[in-house]
């Protein structure tokens, strides 16, 4: 297969991290009328990480950012554009973006944050692929980071036992032998955004009164019916536009919101549920950070490797989706 050569570019190093403490089903069982057996029935989860108190979105950027380089022998003095993938920033009004270019010093840098909720991290690296292969930039640090913790609602057990908090940072460059980016696809559906929201300014969406007072509030049933129906399609034209056939893709890794959604999601679209990475069993739904967790995970358990063709598929909150198909290296 040929590669256009407006895909130049290809992720260069890869970061994580999850804040220590530990909010077992176990414990959430003398929060909310629950207990183990039908948490992990349900979704599949065991154990999510909840930031401490004073531990906020930007502190985990900035620790997958350090992992990152702790890892990697790359450089941020001439990183030249910073996105941030979040709905939970610190403060409304500063990026966290601003924030990780502040504390490692980055000069002469763009910096925003982006919010596509649950795909926000994919759409932040469709959007840094782009750039880079544009020629418009060279180097882009993207961050995908969430502290869900502190917007969620611990007396609501249809929400509580679903999320958690953490960050993955990777790097994307220019590379014009080996392009890495292979196809994308995007789309949103607006009128489903009163099944995952938290109130701000507004108190209603459409007409449709919201409640929640700033807590997350999801419709699960519906978030459900969504994911499964809209990724499988998402996915059939990812390998149209890849001219790939489903053998190809060696990992599947999509947002980890539910272990029964990816269940079904591999079912409609024909990739093996063994071929699907997650980061949901001990982490929780950690929004905009569970792909690259899940990614990381994979390439330190050794599944990923160099060559590997992978699949990455968020969905959530807006209601958006975005899938990109990219090789490994």
């Amino acid at each position: 297969m040929s590669i256009s050569p407006s895909l130049q570019a290809r992720i260069t190093a890869i970061g994580s991290y999850v804040p220590d403490r530990i909010l077992s089903n176990a414990d959430l069982q003398g929060m909310v009328d629950t207990n183990d057996e039908w948490i992990v029935q349900r979704t599949g989860i065991r154990e999510r990480r909840i930031a401490a108190a004073n531990e906020f979105t930007s502190h985990l950027c900035i620790a997958a950012v350090q992992n990152m380089l702790s890892r990697y022998p790359t450089a941020l003095s001439d990183v030249d554009l910073i996105i941030v993938a979040t709905h939970t920033p610190d403060l409304p009004s500063t990026p966290v973006a601003c924030q990780i270019q502040a504390h490692f010093g980055i000069p002469a840098t763009g910096a925003y944050d982006l919010n596509a909720t649950c795909s926000g991290f994919v759409y932040a690296l469709h959007t840094a692929s782009g750039l880079v292969a544009a020629g418009v930039h060279r180097k882009v640090l993207v961050v995908g980071g969430d502290s869900v913790s502190k917007i969620t609602d611990y007396t609501d057990r249809s929400t509580c036992i679903l999320f958690g908090d953490g960050a993955g940072a990777v790097m994307v460059e220019r590379e014009e032998e080996h392009p890495a980016f292979l196809a994308h696809h995007l789309g949103s559906d607006g009128t489903g955004g009163k099944h995952v929201y938290r109130t701000g300014l507004a108190s209603e969406l459409n007409g449709t009164p919201l409640t929640g007072e700033g807590k997350l509030v999801q419709n699960g049933r519906e978030v459900y019916k969504y994911a499964v129906t809209t990724v499988p399609q998402g996915i059939e034209k990812l390998l149209a536009k890849s001219r790939l056939p489903h053998t190809a893709i060696d990992w599947f890794i999509p947002h980890s919101a539910n272990l029964r959604i990816i269940e079904s999601i591999c079912d409609k679209s024909g990739i093996p549920f063994e071929k699907a990475l997650y980061s949901l069993e001990y982490y929780g739904n950690t929004s905009a950070a569970s792909i690259p967790l899940a990614l990381d995970l994979g390439i330190q358990e050794g599944k990923v490797s160099t060559g590997d063709t992978l699949l990455l598929f968020g969905f959530g909150g807006g209601l958006t989706h975005a899938g990109l198909i990219l090789r490994w290296g």
